[in-house]
């Protein structure tokens, strides 16, 4: 199958969800580069992350069946990519609004015959072990519920399993990258830059850089209904992923990992201190409990479909960690 980095684009006319984060916005601006028709989805206009390119920001929301019936009209290719991502305890009402409930209008907004693309999560599977990664076939286990973001976005999956949409599903892994706004995943380079993780979680995660699940997703767009696959690359343990980050930024590396058992005795206190009305902050009882899950992945049917590219997650750090230098955010070195 032709690369579609540089070959010509499945489709001409996209619509797209979710185009200020990390996935839209490579993708916007992949899109714009390659000569397509592009329309976005904002919350307001104008939005600096499409500052220069050549889109059509339509003003609206993902739960409002009208902006996303503008998004859609005369689009060959929707891409869902907006939710809701936190990972805590609290706010599940507003979780299920956005993940499942802007997941189901865009369901009844995409035209017949268009190719909807779901962008979902490998934290929408189970888990098993690095030894044994798990694959797109891993089905969730019971005790892993009760995280709003986990829980919706599984749920999300089942409405586009069931529907009779023109529909493929593709669960990008940890990726990191250049034009991460906000930042998202972004944020654990820049904490390990600023030399704050002196013990890394005894967790570990799939990696992946941004570029390779741009486009793992277009090749995905142009493949039979029904598809789905895993756009990851190298799983590392997370002390192996800080020590990668404090080579590429000059920071001090982590001097060990965390026993499972101290993460573990962290949970409780931050329980109380939520049921006490305290707000939950990045370190919260659901994101610390979640550090020490094995999430290893195999992005095997990918590069067997899709030509899924496999960039060193070295090289995908120290583009993300050179483009927030350039933005600023980080003085430059």
């Amino acid at each position: 199958m032709p690369d579609p980095s540089t070959s010509a684009l499945p489709f001409r006319r996209w619509a797209i969800t979710g185009g200020t984060g990390l996935v839209g916005n490579n993708l916007v601006r992949r899109l714009v580069a390659a000569g397509a028709e592009v329309r976005v989805l904002s919350r307001r206009k104008p939005r600096r992350e499409f500052a220069g390119l050549a889109v059509e920001e339509i003003e609206g929301d993902v739960t409002d069946p009208a902006s996303l019936a503008r998004l859609c009209e005369g689009a060959e290719c929707v891409v869902h990519a907006a939710a809701l991502v936190e990972i805590r305890h609290g706010g599940r009402d507003e979780f299920e609004k956005v993940n499942v409930g802007g997941t189901a209008a865009m369901l009844r907004a995409v035209p017949r015959g268009a190719r909807l693309v779901h962008v979902s999560t490998v934290d929408a599977l189970g888990v098993r072990t690095r030894d044994n990664p798990s694959d797109e076939d891993t089905a969730p286990q019971p005790h892993e519920g009760g995280v709003p973001y986990v829980d919706t976005k599984r749920a999300a999956d089942k409405l586009v399993l069931g529907s009779e949409q023109d529909w493929v599903i593709v669960y990008p892994t940890y990726m990191i990258g250049p034009w991460d706004w906000r930042p998202s995943s972004g944020r654990m380079l820049l904490e390990v830059a600023r030399g704050t993780g002196f013990f890394a979680p005894p967790g570990g995660n799939n990696f992946v850089h941004i570029d390779d699940v741009v486009t793992g997703l277009l090749s995905a767009a142009a493949r039979p209904r029904g598809g789905r696959w895993i756009l990851g690359n190298e799983n590392l343990s997370y002390a192996e992923a800080w020590s990668l980050m404090a080579e590429v930024t000059g920071a001090r590396k982590p001097l060990g990992t965390l026993p499972r058992w101290a993460v573990h005795a962290a949970v409780p206190p931050l329980h109380a201190a939520r049921a006490l009305g305290l707000r939950e902050g990045d370190i919260n009882a659901a994101a610390v409990a979640m550090s020490t899950v094995p999430h290893y992945f195999s992005a095997e049917r990918a590069r067997a479909d899709l030509c899924l590219p496999a960039t060193p997650v070295r090289q995908a750090i120290h583009d993300a960690w050179t483009w927030f230098q350039r933005q600023g955010v980080v003085p430059a070195r």
